[in-house]
């Protein structure tokens, strides 16, 4: 694609999905969707926008599956709104979504932030998610466990203790045109790096007015949270056991999310559990190898039987 002289129309390209706004927990939600059937919901993660699932559209469209790619509250062409940021609240915006899409249930595929959301989102509204596939992050409790016990992932979160700090974090995502998103895209990554006009995208994304702020919102209260009584009710609020069957997917080489760290969410799942290492891959395997990440998850979802 070619990247639009706007900041604004960057996050509504044209290709073969439609582009359109739903209403749901407050707020207004910008969703790209294509194909008919099972509603599968694509959750993107930092820093990025629903253009992040672009490859596996198409892919689920042909397969059989209602596509739909949300921007997540704050990014993207989703509203801006001055708190909210917390992930009980940002679930319930995405299963907001699926009741205003007019469909039953879901099956819920996120990535980084968005795969915590998932996470959470089967928790809260087990009836509202049919399936769950999560790339690159473990289940919340696991993730909080290791960012705290692990020395090695404290210091792969590295950005994430960096985010805490007040206003600097969201300078330097915008400063020389959002230049550290693209430095983000391609050290995160493994060998197979995003090209120059994906970064071109992503850094223009990352310029619309409040987006920075907006995108930092929730690792702050991810962390802040941790010794406070919202953090600790969620936290214990997350023992709950998901129990629909759920597909996790790593990267060998993910350097922000150690595969120690991810590995072994299986224990807060009662229900089919499959994972999926992918060799030579970093912390975005559904850009850095798209065929085989749809391949994978299609599979997966149409198989009725799937693995423990």
């Amino acid at each position: 694609m070619t990247v639009a002289a706007s900041p604004t129309a960057v996050v509504r390209p044209d290709g073969p999905w439609t582009h359109r706004d739903v209403a749901a927990n407050g707020a207004r939600f910008h969703i790209a969707e294509m194909g008919e059937g099972p509603l599968v919901l694509l959750l993107h993660g930092f820093p990025q926008f629903w253009w992040a699932w672009r490859h596996q559209m198409p892919a689920l469209a042909e397969a059989g599956f209602r596509a739909v790619a949300m921007d997540l509250r704050g990014v993207g062409g989703s509203d801006r709104t001055p708190r909210g940021y917390d992930p009980a609240n940002l679930a319930l915006d995405i299963t907001g979504v699926i009741r205003s899409l007019g469909e039953p249930d879901a099956a819920l595929v996120g990535h980084a932030l968005g795969g915590y959301l998932a996470w959470t989102a089967a928790v809260m509204r087990p009836k509202l998610v049919r399936r769950l596939a999560v790339s690159s992050m473990p289940h919340p409790r696991r993730w909080r466990s290791a960012m705290l016990t692990d020395p090695q992932q404290t210091a792969a979160g590295s950005a994430v203790w960096g985010f805490q700090r007040p206003w600097l974090p969201e300078r330097r995502l915008v400063a020389d045109d959002a230049a550290l998103v693209g430095r983000l895209m391609r050290d995160w990554s493994g060998p197979r790096l995003p090209d120059d006009e994906a970064v071109a995208v992503y850094r223009r994304a990352m310029t619309i007015p409040s987006t920075a702020h907006c995108s930092i919102e929730p690792y702050r209260w991810m962390v802040r949270s941790m010794a406070r009584p919202d953090g600790i009710q969620f936290n214990r609020r997350m023992k709950r056991p998901v129990r629909v069957p759920t597909l996790h997917v790593h990267g060998s080489l993910d350097p922000v999310m150690r595969t120690r760290s991810a590995a072994g969410s299986g224990e807060y799942v009662e229900a089919p559990y499959r994972w999926r290492l992918f060799d030579g891959l970093g912390h975005f395997p559904h850009e850095e190898d798209p065929a085989a990440f749809s391949t994978e998850l299609i599979g997966w979802l149409k198989d009725s039987e799937p693995d423990r």
